[in-house]
């Protein structure tokens, strides 16, 4: 069986340091940003001070564009594409970087107020494929915004202050739960059980609703909004509280929405790392939304957002046409930033040891992801993984290939076959990660910097 190396068994002290310091940026960074508006937010002020420039200002002005100039667009908030001009003209093709910043949560339906016996209610749908009975009976928070009629946008963020209050769903107590434990998994606790409680003291003077009333009355307050501004909201629930280490050694990261934000940052940085020379190719890294309910939508990856960004981006250099945009999109590779199961001792039954992704050995190549008998995935040509492999030594960079999991265990998939569909080269490529899709998500500081790292390498070497 081929063995691959101990990452933290090959670095020296100097680069573990590093790794260390790196994951503080990190953890940072998924505290800003625990929904796909705030980590576009938080990416733009930190693309910015690097000197990228808004796409539609650009337009706007007409100005041109030349190698090394740097390039960013935002679509509703939600997505943000980068781009760092290289020297090769477009229609040689990019070296892209994919990933999504959307994770499992629990969202909040539209008509969401509703009081039970003196206890407020917010109802909620569930967004993304999560175990249910994992997000009962712990703090929650609330985060999103509220746009008024007038078009006023209200941020909302509460329970990740110190002094702020958290929510909950709650669960019932063992006591009384013979027949609930009896149930599958899946049915401990079903969706529509899933409500967030957020009141319980009635306002006074009020018979009716009065907790509710009391809720709304602070909402008017502190937020100045109405129930009726519900219905334009986009309120989302997720794990309170910060990333944190974990173990005595402090080597993981425990953290909410590292699904896919961990390759979400390490893509992005690792642009931002080759912006001090001017690369043979164009880089780009695109980060969008909606992945996880099949990357539909305006915001998702099956959109026109990134095609018609690159269009615009195009004809700013003065190379625009319908060809060379085909050109160039056939033309790219990419790495599809996107996570893999890493191998639990404690489930090992699930997996195929030979061929699952290890903490602590490197970044992960995933030929292909799909179910089954590969179902609905992209499957990397023999030729760009040899490709791979031979930037990854290069560079000395610690890798890894992966499945997910045992062949009729599971599966999933990720944005890699909406972009093959151009005719590009794609691998699913990224940080293998325990209790994935759960409100807490653990990596391995090593693999989150040697992944950076290799994206790193794969910007500068990719399609030479």
């Amino acid at each position: 069986m081929m063995e691959r190396k101990n990452v933290w068994k090959v670095w020296s002290e100097e680069r573990v340091r590093e790794a260390d310091a790196f994951a503080k940026e990190y953890m940072d960074f998924l505290d800003a940003g625990k929904t796909e508006r705030e980590c576009v937010d938080t990416l733009v002020n930190l693309i910015e001070k690097a000197g990228y420039k808004e796409l539609n200002a650009l337009v706007e002005k007409g100005e041109s564009l030349k190698p090394g100039d740097k390039v960013y667009a935002v679509n509703m908030n939600k997505c943000l594409i980068m781009y760092q001009i290289g020297k090769q003209p477009m229609k040689a093709g990019m070296n892209l970087l994919g990933a999504h910043i959307d994770s499992p949560r629990i969202d909040v339906k539209q008509n969401p107020l509703y009081e039970d016996e003196n206890i407020a209610y917010l109802d909620t749908h569930y967004y993304g494929g999560i175990k249910k009975y994992q997000w009962v009976a712990i703090p929650l928070a609330l985060h999103g915004v509220v746009v008024k009629k007038d078009g006023t946008t209200v941020e909302i963020n509460v329970g990740e202050a110190e002094d702020d209050p958290v929510f909950f769903v709650s669960d019932l107590l063992i006591h009384l739960a013979g027949e609930q434990m009896e149930k599958k998994a899946a049915k401990v606790v079903e969706g529509e059980a899933l409500d967030l409680v957020v009141g319980n003291i009635p306002l006074k003077d009020e018979e009716k609703n009065a907790v509710s009333a009391g809720v709304l009355k602070i909402l008017k307050e502190t937020y100045d909004i109405e129930e009726e501004d519900f219905l334009s909201a986009e309120l989302e629930i997720v794990p309170a509280g910060r990333a944190r280490e974990a173990g005595f050694d402090r080597s993981l990261i425990l953290a909410y929405g590292q699904d896919d934000r961990v390759c979400a940052y390490t893509s992005a940085r690792a642009l931002l790392e080759v912006a001090g020379e001017v690369t043979e190719r164009t880089g780009c890294c695109i980060l969008v939304d909606k992945e996880e309910i099949g990357s539909v939508g305006a915001t998702g990856m099956q959109s026109r957002f990134f095609e018609n960004a690159t269009a615009e981006l195009m004809e700013l250099m003065g190379e625009y046409s319908e060809l060379n945009l085909r050109k160039c999109l056939a033309n790219s590779c990419m790495l599809s930033s996107d996570v893999s199961a890493g191998y639990d001792p404690s489930y090992a039954s699930c997996f195929e040891k030979k061929n699952a992704a290890f903490l602590g050995k490197g970044m992960v190549f995933n030929k292909f992801t799909g179910s089954r008998g590969k179902s609905g995935s992209n499957d990397a040509n023999a030729e760009y993984v040899a490709h791979i492999r031979d930037i990854c030594d290069s560079s000395d960079i610690v890798f890894q290939t992966a499945e997910l999991g045992k062949v009729d265990v599971g599966g999933g998939g990720t944005i890699a076959y909406i972009m093959a569909l151009y005719g590009m080269n794609v691998i699913d490529c990224g940080v293998a990660v325990l209790n994935m899709h759960a409100p807490w998500e653990a990596t391995s500081k090593a693999d989150v910097y040697e992944t950076m790292r290799g994206y790193v390498a794969f910007l500068k070497k990719a399609g030479m």
